[in-house]
Parts: C-alpha cells; sequence; structure tokens
C-alpha cells in the first residue's frame, strides 16, 4: 500500500505535509519524534494537521534530520521556535555543513525561492516559519541507539546521496525511514538519488535492505506499506544498477559527460523517473552522477 496523503501509517507512525514533502511522527508512550525536515511551504499543512490529529506537541522531544538538503530541513527553525524544548538531532556531518554560513545562506536562498513559487510569503511572514538557521544540538552516527518512549530508533549511516545522510530504523515497527538515500519514489519508478557517490549509494541501499522491513518511510511521495514497503528498497537497488549501467553504456558512446548528461536527463523526463523534479535540477543531479561514474570509468 502506498500512502500519499497525511494520516496514520501506523498506530504509532503518522505521515505529515503534502505528497512533494513528507516529515513524519514516531508517537512513542509518552514521547514523540518528528523524523524530516520538511520543504519550508508545508508548515501551514503541518499545522493544520498536527491540530487535527489533536496531537499533544508538548511530547515532542527531538527533531530528526535524515540529510541536510534544502528540501529536507527546511522546517527545522519553525519546529524549533514551535517546540523549544526539543532537540534538533543529525549526523555530525549534518552539523558540520549547517554550521557552515555559506551553506545555510545557500539553504535559505533556495527556500525563500520555494515559498515564492507557492505563493507563501506574507505566510511565512505572519506565521514565522521563514528558514533562520540551524543549529544541531545532537549529533549522532552510525550504530547510536536513540529512544522515543517505549520505541527504539537505530541510526544508520547511509552515504551516497548526500554525504550526510542517516537512516533511521524503529524495529518495533519494522520501519524503516530512508529519506532520499533510500531513492526517490515518482510514479510507477524509483529515482537512484546518487548525488554524491555513486558507490556509496548502493552500497547504503544494500546496507538498509538487509533489516526487517514492512514499512518504508520516503520524504518525497510518502509511504509504502506491505509488499509495498517489503520490495521498496530492492526495486530502488534494481533501479540503481540500471541508471548506472546507462550512464557507463552513454559515456563509452558519446566519451562526453555533457551530451550524456543530456541524453540520460531526456530519457529519464521521458520515462516518468525524473519529473518529480524541474529539468534544470534534475540535469544537475544527472550531470553529478555522470561525473562519478566518468572518474571510476578511466
Amino acid at each position: 500500500m502506498i500512502i500519499e496523503n497525511a494520516g496514520k501509517v501506523t498506530d504509532r507512525i503518522s505521515l505529515l505535509g503534502k505528497k512533494e514533502s513528507n516529515v513524519y511522527l514516531l508517537m512513542g508512550e509518552g514521547e514523540y519524534a518528528v523524523i524530516g525536515g520538511g520543504m519550508i511551504h508545508i508548515a501551514p499543512d503541518v499545522v493544520k494537521q498536527l491540530e487535527n490529529f489533536a496531537i499533544d506537541e508538548k511530547k515532542i522531544t527531538r527533531i530528526i534530520i535524515l540529510h541536510a538538503h534544502f528540501d529536507h530541513c527546511g522546517l527545522i527553525p519553525f519546529f524549533k521556535k514551535r517546540w523549544p524544548w526539543a532537540k534538533v538531532t543529525a549526523s555530525s556531518r549534518a552539523k558540520e555543513l549547517l554550521s557552515t554560513p555559506k551553506v545555510s545562506e545557500s539553504i535559505k536562498a533556495m527556500n525563500q525561492g520555494v515559498l515564492a513559487m507557492y505563493g507563501q510569503e506574507k505566510n511565512a511572514a505572519e506565521m514565522g516559519f521563514e528558514f533562520t538557521g540551524i543549529e544541531v544540538e545532537e549529533p549522532i552516527s552510525d550504530g547510536d541507539i536513540l529512544h522515543c518512549g517505549n520505541l527504539t530508533m537505530d541510526i544508520i549511516d547511509v552515504p551516497g546521496h548526500s554525504s550526510c545522510s542517516i537512516a533511521v530504523y524503529v524495529p518495533e515497527e519494522k520501519a524503516m525511514f530512508a529519506s532520499d538515500a533510500g531513492g526517490i519514489p515518482s510514479g510507477n519508478h524509483i529515482f537512484a538519488a546518487a548525488n554524491s557517490d555513486f558507490d556509496k549509494f548502493q552500497t547504503s541501499l544494500e546496507k538498509m535492505d538487509a533489516y526487517d522491513i514492512e514499512v518504508h518511510l520516503a520524504e518525497h511521495g510518502g509511504a509504502f506499506t506491505g509488499k509495498d514497503g517489503r520490495d521498496f528498497l530492492k526495486r530502488s537497488i534494481e533501479a540503481a544498477g540500471k541508471t548506472r549501467q546507462m550512464i557507463e553504456n552513454s559515456l563509452k558512446r558519446t566519451m562526453d559527460e555533457k551530451k550524456t548528461t543530456q541524453e540520460i536527463t531526456d530519457v529519464f523526463l521521458a520515462g516518468g523517473s525524473g519529473q518529480f523534479l524541474p529539468k534544470d535540477v534534475l540535469s544537475i543531479v544527472v550531470g553529478q552522477m555522470t561525473r562519478f561514474i566518468a572518474r571510476n570509468l578511466t
């Protein structure tokens, strides 16, 4: 089953936000955690959903960033302002990146662009959900174990999509919060978003797939349960292998990274697996993957 709209995923996991940007509420006994930082424009939706679902926000004690890309941490300043007692948690690498002025300014600029695109600039000023920077208060790394009431959160380093990517596995729910490190669902396809390092991306997929999973939580495109949850990472592994082979074959034929980037971008747009991204952004991501693979072919 694929769950794209806000509401229950399991009895102890709820999806918040919109189809294009999801965050999750993990509800342990007496204690909650928000997993994912979302895109800035979904703030009004999340506030309404928390009210409609009668969530006791005082129980939210931790906000976990799974990686530091702008569309996965845009809501963090708003969340921290709303729940000042909650710890902002992320990988040590994400803490390093988010404390860098250049990175923070870039994230702010991209979030401002999102507000403009969705006509939310006035609303942001009134509600106070503009991006103002992030302080990671609790850096974590592979093998760490956190608790959310009676629930366990196993931390897994999963670089490849980004250098700072982590996943959270909740054994009591057999749930994998993978974010983009698990691949990005796009219609009937999965996009292998190996932006940072294709080798590490594929290794991370295999690493996550070794867990006993019934629920796969993406941060774009919703949550996957039952057979869809069990199969998601296997499908992502297959998609990554096909994408890599396609890029390698194109590079061998064209001997030109720019031509291959254009060719593969067009293939993704025509086939539907890249339609969740604007063409210029998709081209940048494909270019990053192409450069990495080209280096490894020589």
